[in-house]
């Protein structure tokens, strides 16, 4: 086998006419030919990437050195491996705010004082338990690649939660709501209906976004939660009242209109994902949020909120677990 990496390996970075990049060949640790982007459009740079990829190749298969593995690799490799997961999409948001802080860092290098570090900035715009999420994310992925992919690297996330804050009791009263509503955006139609239907009947914000329609039973006022969506795994049927039965009747109107076709209640109705399913309203919730001058208040609370009705027999016939 030729030299990995050595003056026998002609091959340099090369153009591709699909590729705006530099790209890589060289022979890796198991002898075999690599041929990737190096993801960047500078040939000095792609040089340096590829030297690199050549070294840490001729390393692993003569010293026995480990290969360098970035925290960005981990976590898109993850990701990608883990699409099929419920929380795939708070998972990117966990990746992305993980990313900011540790873009290019190589995990072997990684210290305690690095997880501390991350701990006590995020501390400054957000609460304990967001922290507590986006760490366990890259815990997850580390021991996942650990496992999976038989990389040889440390988990020094672990054992490093934040200690839960004091329970906190949040919900708005029937007025805070109307003031919600009345600040959400008018391009936002699907956040309105998905804040009302969240208070109106207890449901988590994944289980309404991934709602189908032959789960929404209009005639029986019913919607029908299968294992799949629900948090604990356990299927549950939910009464929808007056309120929630409008947003739902609104929801098919839109429908109707713009994507008979779509089996999502909250689609996209134009541009590129016409058709497919809203991921996401937290950019509009937040807003309104504001515009209503209501402070310290989640998704979640909503939920909250359609328990406190509940006890207070304002709602009926909901079931909220």
């Amino acid at each position: 086998m030729r030299g990995i990496g050595c003056a026998g390996d002609k091959h340099m970075p090369y153009k591709r006419k699909e590729s705006p990049y530099w790209w890589a060949s060289f022979i890796d640790a198991n002898g075999k030919r690599v041929r990737c982007s190096t993801g960047t459009t500078k040939r000095k740079e792609a040089q340096a990437l590829e030297a690199k990829w050549r070294a840490e190749a001729f390393q692993t298969t003569n010293w026995g050195k480990q290969p360098s593995h970035s925290v960005d690799d981990l976590m898109l490799d993850y990701l990608k491996a883990t699409k099929s997961k419920k929380s795939h999409e708070r998972d990117r948001y966990s990746a992305r705010a993980l990313r900011r802080f540790f873009a290019g860092r190589d995990l072997i290098s990684l210290k305690g004082a690095d997880i501390k570090a991350y701990q006590t900035k995020r501390l400054k715009t957000v609460k304990s338990a967001t922290v507590n999420r986006e760490l366990g994310f890259l815990s997850s992925a580390i021991n996942y690649a650990k496992s999976e992919w038989e990389w040889d690297i440390p988990n020094l996330v672990e054992g490093r939660k934040l200690p839960k804050p004091g329970g906190r009791t949040r919900h708005l009263s029937r007025k805070e709501v109307g003031l919600l509503m009345a600040a959400i955006d008018q391009t936002s139609p699907a956040a309105a209906d998905l804040i009302l239907l969240a208070v109106h009947t207890g449901c988590r914000r994944g289980e309404l976004l991934e709602l189908e329609w032959n789960r929404v039973d209009l005639k029986r006022n019913e919607i029908y939660l299968d294992t799949i969506h629900t948090k604990n795994s356990k299927p549950r049927t939910v009464a929808i009242n007056s309120a929630a039965r409008e947003a739902l009747i609104h929801r098919a109107s839109i429908r109707a209109k713009h994507c008979p076709d779509s089996p999502w209640v909250f689609v996209h109705t134009q541009g590129r994902w016409k058709g497919h399913r809203v991921k996401s309203c937290r950019r509009a919730f937040q807003t309104a949020c504001k515009r209503a001058g209501i402070a310290d208040f989640t998704f979640l609370d909503l939920r909250h909120t359609c328990a406190s009705w509940l006890v207070q027999g304002d709602v009926h016939l909901l079931s909220v677990r």
